[in-house]
This record gives structure tokens, C-alpha cells and sequence, in this order.
């Protein structure tokens, strides 16, 4: 084993893995990186399918990004961003103001999506007790919703997986249930239903509308999920449940933005205008670590008063507005129109769909669904039951191993395995590497039938 190997296991906890696991099967050791692919040390490429989970952009080691850095590096690193500010933060709120629907212009920055979505949170908390109604304290959110790993976030998300050993720590919140077409509670065909689901949400603000905040919602599709894609008729529903309930709309787009559903942000799909919209992942297309939160001016001049009158919002990061992370997400922007990005994205997305729609008979993938860069196939024990596979199966743990010896990183949500690619893949790149998903995909569909 390569001695750097042994010193990351030696002294390195990694995310999301059960560390025994790398006994067998050890982290790969990156050398460098170039657009959608990753070297190893022994000079193996992986296309990176995932996009790094879900924040690189417009590929690794862009020219463009890079030069912004350096030469921001060459001015200052950092300062504390209470009582200064400087050009790089200036410039990409502004940025940030322009490309989201215009009734969002405050811009609050933070370190990650997690912390994105808890300002979101804290903020409409805040905003109600400042203007003079403490009876709102609860949250409306959806029961397999993700949207981070601090606690706050962990009390509005509903993936048992990640959050069944913390819930004596989470505060309470009100659940309605997800858009899961394909294993839909209450039996409804997707492409005739009655959004029933969408019911059982109205019947929770019915109840409990003037005790809500706010509701938190991933839009259009729900990443951590499983890749759910839902339809965009819900989304604009819950955006007119809040409305007519008078409760925050919080939309968390930090996987979904920039890009990822064929849009800049998935809201642009409806036409909708939350009140908060979250952002990171995407942003600085996974540079550097950088959160956003917007909301509107309502919201701000509820917070704007005489210090005595306690109305601050008393939040803050050491790394907020990160003048580098600033400078990459500005650049990161700027390549949208530089390089054609959304055309781009429609090329992608008709490479993935002729791909999704070539491997949807093998007999383990019960369910296909997709938008923009986002591909997932649901995988099944029966296809006609939907019966999903069991934890000790492990068929994503194969899939990923098939996957590194094909060269390509498919780290599946379960038993969902999907493609969340940048926007930098060429055509060629993804005929290569849907021919090597349709390998593995065939390979394990032989070992498990």
C-alpha cells in the first residue's frame, strides 16, 4: 500500500464512509485533474460523473477560474467581513442580485450549503419575532428532504439514513410528504395524478400556517433523495401554498443552481419568487468553499432599526464573503455566457436521456428520471413490485467498485446510482463514458439475474 494511503488511514476520518470498508477498498490518491477527469497516482484517469459531489462546474483546473484566484491571491487573502468589506464580495453580490429574480436583492454570504440554508431559517425565525409575532416558530419541509448536516437543517430534512441517530437533538417540525413519483404514497399514476401530495401540504398550512416560519423546499429535484425528480407543477403549488398562507418560501438550490436543471436556478423552470433562495456547491463551480443566502428587502427592513431595539441578526462565519471564493464565483458566472454553458447543458441532457432510455430494460432499473446534467436510475430486486434491494446486498457499493475499474466515479445514493455531470463534458467524453456505464450496468445486471 502506497505510504500516503497508509497515513490518510492512519489519521484521516473521510465523510460519508464507513472507514472499515477502506480496508478492502482504500481512497484513491488524486495527482492532479484537468476538465472531467481525475489522475491518480499511478496514472489512472476517472471521469468525474458526479461533478465531486455535485460543485464542479465547468470542469477541474480551468484556466479562467484559476487566474482570477491567482490574482486575487496577489492582493489580500482575507479580512473579517463585520465593519469592511471589499471589491470581490461588492462585485458578486451584484452578480448574484442580477441573475435571480429581482425581488431578491440582499445578499448574505456564509460557508457551505448547510450554513446557506440555516440563515435562510434563522432569518424568517428572526423576522417574525421582529416584527412583532413570536407565535411563528415551526418549519413546513418534506419527509425525505436533505439539506445539510448541522442540526438546524437536520430538524427540517427527513433522510433517516443520515439524521435517525441525531433526532433527540432536532427541533420540531411540520413533514409533508415528498413528490416521489415513482413510489408514490398514495398509489398515483405521474403522469395523471392529482397531486395528492400537494393536498397534504395545504392541509398542514390549513392547520398550522400561523404558526410557520417558512417552508424549505429543494426545488424541482430532490439530490440527496435519490435524484428525485418531481414535476414542476408541484413547485409552483407550494410556492402558491406559501403565498396563500402567508409563510416564507425558502428555496434551497445548492446543488440545484448553476446550471444543473437546464436553468441557471431550477425556479426559473415555474417563475416563482421565494422569499430566501440558498446557494453554494455550484457557486465558485467547487473551488473554494463559499454559501450565499438571498432575500428580499422585506425581509431586511425587518432587521433595520436602533441598535437598542435588538432587531440584528446576530449571525456570522470568519470566512463569510472569502475574498478568493468571491473571485472564483464571479469568474465561475462569467463562464456561463463565455462559453455557451446552457447550450451545452440541452447537448448533455440529450446524450444522457438516449442513454438513460437504452438501459431502463435491464431488469434491475425499475425507475429512469432526469433534468438537465441530472441522470439517476432507481435500481430494484423486482421490477414489478419495486421492491428495493437490501442494505446487506450492497449493490451501490458494486456499482462503485465496477465503476473505478471502468474508470468512472458512480457513487450511488443507496440504490440509486446517477450522473451529475459538469457542464465542461464534450460529446465524445460522454460516449465514452455512457459505454462504460453500459458495462457495468450489463455486468451487474449478469451477476444479479
Amino acid at each position: 500500500m502506497n505510504s500516503f494511503i497508509q497515513k490518510d488511514l492512519k489519521h484521516i476520518w473521510h465523510p460519508y464512509t464507513q472507514m472499515k470498508d477502506c480496508e478492502k477498498l482504500p481512497p484513491i490518491l488524486v495527482e492532479k485533474a484537468k476538465g472531467i477527469k481525475i489522475y491518480d497516482n499511478n496514472g489512472n484517469f476517472y471521469y468525474d460523473t458526479i461533478s465531486s459531489w455535485w460543485c464542479n462546474v465547468h470542469g477541474h483546473n480551468h484556466p479562467f477560474i484559476k487566474a482570477a484566484i491567482k490574482k486575487q491571491l496577489d492582493r489580500f487573502e482575507h479580512v473579517l467581513f463585520a465593519g469592511f468589506t471589499h471589491k470581490p464580495a461588492i462585485d458578486l453580490a451584484q452578480k448574484l442580485v442580477e441573475i435571480t429574480p429581482q425581488k431578491l436583492q440582499r445578499v448574505f454570504f456564509s460557508d457551505n450549503g448547510s450554513t446557506a440554508v440555516e440563515v435562510a431559517m434563522k432569518m424568517s425565525f428572526q423576522y417574525w419575532k421582529n416584527i412583532n409575532k413570536p407565535e411563528r416558530n415551526y418549519f413546513v419541509s418534506l419527509d425525505k428532504a436533505y439539506h445539510g448536516d448541522t442540526i438546524g437543517v437536520m430538524s427540517v430534512s427527513g433522510v433517516d439514513l443520515f439524521n435517525s441517530k441525531f433526532k433527540p437533538l432536532f427541533f420540531k417540525s411540520f413533514k409533508a410528504p415528498s413528490p416521489y413519483c415513482y413510489r408514490c404514497p398514495f398509489g398515483e399514476d405521474k403522469d395523471s395524478c392529482a397531486l395528492e401530495c400537494l393536498k397534504k401540504m395545504e392541509n398542514i398550512l390549513k392547520a398550522q400556517g400561523k404558526r410557520v416560519c417558512a417552508v424549505v423546499i429543494e426545488p424541482l429535484v430532490m439530490c440527496a433523495a435519490g435524484m428525485l425528480v418531481y414535476p414542476e407543477k408541484y413547485l409552483k403549488g407550494v410556492a402558491g401554498l406559501a403565498q396563500k398562507y402567508g409563510v416564507h418560501l425558502i428555496l434551497d438550490e445548492v446543488a440545484t443552481g448553476f446550471g444543473r436543471t437546464g436553468k441557471m436556478f431550477a425556479l426559473e423552470h415555474v417563475g416563482i419568487t421565494p422569499d430566501f433562495i440558498c446557494l453554494s456547491k455550484g457557486i465558485t463551480s467547487g473551488y473554494l468553499p463559499l454559501g450565499a443566502t438571498l432575500t428580499t428587502d422585506k425581509v431586511f427592513s425587518a432587521f433595520y432599526d436602533d441598535y437598542d431595539k435588538l432587531k440584528t441578526f446576530y449571525h456570522g462565519h470568519t470566512f463569510t464573503a472569502n475574498p478568493i471564493s468571491c473571485v472564483a464565483a464571479g469568474a465561475s458566472i462569467e463562464l456561463f455566457s463565455k462559453e455557451d454553458s446552457f447550450a451545452k447543458i440541452k447537448d448533455i441532457n440529450n446524450q444522457l436521456n438516449l442513454f438513460l432510455d437504452k438501459i431502463r430494460d435491464l431488469p434491475m432499473v425499475g425507475d429512469i428520471r432526469s433534468k438537465g446534467v441530472i441522470g439517476a436510475m432507481e435500481l430494484v430486486a423486482d421490477k414489478k413490485t419495486k421492491e428495493p434491494f437490501g442494505l446487506n446486498k450492497r449493490v451501490g457499493m458494486e456499482v462503485y467498485r465496477a465503476g473505478l475499474k471502468n474508470g468512472l466515479i458512480l457513487r450511488p445514493l443507496g440504490n440509486v446510482v446517477y450522473f451529475f455531470l459538469p457542464i465542461c463534458v464534450r460529446s465524445g467524453e460522454l460516449n465514452d463514458i455512457f459505454k462504460r456505464a453500459e458495462k457495468v450496468m450489463k455486468k451487474l445486471a449478469d451477476d444479479l439475474f
